[in-house]
């Protein structure tokens, strides 16, 4: 008897806190979809002008509407699109019409068309201010000399083009330049594994309660052996 009693205490505990954290993942997730609405709803706000002082923390998506001219000069970061490939991001410098000098990140083109010359001068660009954290502990380190980039490290791109680390990621170019496919900001490269992992923690749960039962029964099962 007591031997079947610690099983059940310890069926009944391992059970439970699997639940509890399958629970806690379920809360996170609301919490994440919550936060992940809040995003989309400000990607997608009417775009506003250029913030005279930029905050990194406060202006994080803001849509802005922006007037100046796109320099010559671009950097290239090494970048793979859905049933598109690989290709890269051209990362241009915008001169605004306030005199401030920032990253543009004008959009996708084919690894084919890297060296194609793309139009500059006068443009109107609506898009979202981002601050992105593409690097990773895998991710090389920028070839900064050969112009191929492994990430969009803002301070590291601006000192290369003698901007502002402000970049702003195009939604749409006016007037449009064919060749770039615009990849405008979204919700979509955020993590949000928290429905997989309360499904795993369930799962363990329900592993862990049936093993408890097998067990209770063959402990049950043994002792009326042993009665007989």
């Amino acid at each position: 008897m007591r031997s079947i009693l610690f099983l059940l205490i310890f069926g009944l505990t391992g059970v439970g806190i699997l639940v509890g954290l399958g629970t806690w993942q379920v809360q996170r997730l609301s919490w994440k979809q919550a936060i992940l609405a809040e995003i989309e709803t400000r990607i997608a706000a009417d775009p506003v002008s250029l913030p005279a002082g930029i905050d990194p923390a406060r202006d994080k998506y803001l849509p802005v509407r922006v007037s100046g001219e796109i320099e010559p000069g671009e950097l290239h970061v090494l970048v793979s699109v859905k049933q598109v490939g690989a290709g890269y991001r051209v990362i241009a410098p915008l001169l605004t019409g306030d005199g401030r000098r920032i990253l543009l990140d004008r959009g996708f083109v084919a690894a084919s068309r890297k060296a194609d010359p793309r139009r500059t001068g006068p443009v109107t660009v609506i898009g979202n201010l981002h601050w992105p954290d593409d690097r990773t502990g895998s991710t090389p380190e920028n070839d900064v000399a050969g112009n191929i980039w492994f990430a969009r490290d803002i301070a590291q791109m601006a000192e290369a083009l003698d901007s502002l680390p402000v970049l702003l990621i195009s939604r749409e170019e006016v007037p449009a330049e064919p060749s770039v496919r615009p990849l405008p900001v979204d919700t979509v490269g955020i993590a949000n594994d928290h429905l997989q992992y309360a499904v795993t923690w369930y799962s363990l749960a329900l592993i862990w309660a049936g093993m408890t039962a097998y067990f209770l029964w063959r402990g049950r099962a043994r002792s009326e052996s042993r009665g007989t």
